[in-house]
């Protein structure tokens, strides 16, 4: 299958905005201005924190010890692959080799950004994934996001922009101008809720 594969960067961490305890984990392309954003647990949240922040807990966590494990037996992670998204979750595998052959393994998606960070090796995704799931800042908003890089901000809980359910009442061009509002203000997951809206109409 000649799927086209897509880099991707981590452009920043933040609080999530409609799951209380979760974390809006926002990757971009590394040649473009889409953003693909991943709500992941608390616990995961931390543990690209710390790796990014370049912070040493006392013991090491799940993700250090698998690193350390697949170090000591000589097992290397090349690449981290998201390749499918369904139902709004997102699969994700690690491409291993152990010095002769390839490996492919299942991970949920956050554990495998953890280790993506830890093993310092890149991050791709399909471009139909990013095609729906994927968020276009324009160009302006693209350059404040970019300057957040690497630099995991632990935002407080923004306001909501729109409610759930209130956005069927809502016209298509007061939608796009919520979208636009809501990506200026790196609500990440309400802009991903108006353009699921905003798809639907299009194909009705």
């Amino acid at each position: 299958m000649g799927m086209k594969k897509v880099r991707l960067e981590i452009v920043g961490l933040s609080y999530s905005q409609t799951q209380s305890g979760a974390y809006a984990l926002v990757l971009g392309e590394s040649a473009g201005t889409r953003r693909l954003p991943i709500i992941i647990g608390g616990f995961e949240a931390q543990a690209i924190a710390i790796e990014l922040e370049k912070m040493t807990p006392s013991r090491p966590l799940t993700h250090d010890l698998f690193k350390t494990f697949s170090e000591t037996f000589d097992i290397n992670v090349n690449e981290v692959l998201i390749y499918n998204l369904v139902e709004g979750i997102f699969y994700a595998k690690l491409v291993c080799n152990d010095g002769t052959k390839d490996v492919e393994i299942d991970a949920r998606t956050s554990d495998a950004i953890a280790l993506a960070v830890r093993f310092n090796c890149p991050i791709f995704t399909y471009e139909f994934i990013l095609k729906s799931a994927g968020i276009v800042l324009d160009d302006e908003a693209a350059g404040i996001t970019s300057s957040v890089e690497a630099d995991v901000e632990v935002k407080g809980e923004g306001e909501e922009v729109v409610k759930d359910g209130s956005l069927q009442s809502k016209s298509t061009e007061e939608l796009k101008n919520l979208l636009q509002t809501a990506i200026d203000d790196e609500q990440y997951e309400t802009a991903s809720r108006i353009r699921d809206e905003l798809n639907n109409r299009k194909k009705s």
